[in-house]
């Protein structure tokens, strides 16, 4: 791996372990000004048309998560060693921070744009896992491949069985089992990008 390589990869790995603690940390704290939201009843997305900062903290904090998680998907290509299979994945990947970014740019009040946004993010997210599960595998690498299948499982199952079973009003529950499922792979794999530039020095 040449050094252009490796720093990219560094930079990719430090974006995904600072995306979800981004993010999730402007979620709670626009939930902490916003006394009113009910996590049964509402959806994470109404955070973004409240007043004051609460709006600010939600929809700024998912469009710089997004960049961030945008520079994590790129470092995906180098970390998989830019496999035809990879590449599709990686695509999916970008995809799904491109629309993170947009929920968070065109807030609920932006109608119809907000809807599709968030529902390509729900839906690329799980796809991404899928076609990069299936990279590990290939690659030998059976743990990550079962835990990144395990990831899109629960980002997919958690929605499939609110909409044919509801077992809440608002969906933010499921928005945030989905988000910490997505949150757990970029973490760890983050950390796994990180350790491989360590090698490439050695």
């Amino acid at each position: 791996m040449n050094s252009k390589n490796v720093a990219w990869l560094k930079i990719a790995g430090v974006s995904g372990i600072l995306t979800p603690i981004f993010a999730f940390t402007c979620i709670l704290l626009a939930i902490v000004y916003s006394p009113q939201f009910s996590w049964t009843e509402n959806a994470l997305s109404d955070l973004g048309v409240q007043q004051g900062v609460t709006a600010f903290l939600f929809n700024s904090g998912l469009i710089i998560a997004g960049i961030l998680g945008l520079i994590f998907a790129t470092g995906v290509f180098i970390f998989l060693r830019e496999k035809m299979l990879c590449r599709i994945g990686a695509f999916f990947l970008i995809l799904a921070t491109l629309a993170l970014i947009a929920i968070g740019a065109f807030p609920e009040s932006v109608k119809p744009t907000h809807y599709y946004a968030s529902v390509a993010f729900f839906v690329l997210f799980p796809i991404s896992m899928l076609v990069i599960s299936a990279t590990f595998l290939l690659m030998g690498k059976v743990g990550m491949s079962l835990f990144t299948l395990l990831v899109a499982i629960v980002a997919a199952a958690v929605w499939i069985i609110q909409f044919l079973r509801p077992f809440v009003w608002g969906v933010a529950i499921p928005e945030t089992i989905a988000g910490l499922s997505a949150s757990a792979w970029s973490i760890v794999l983050g950390f796994k990008m990180l350790k491989l530039t360590l090698h490439s020095n050695n």
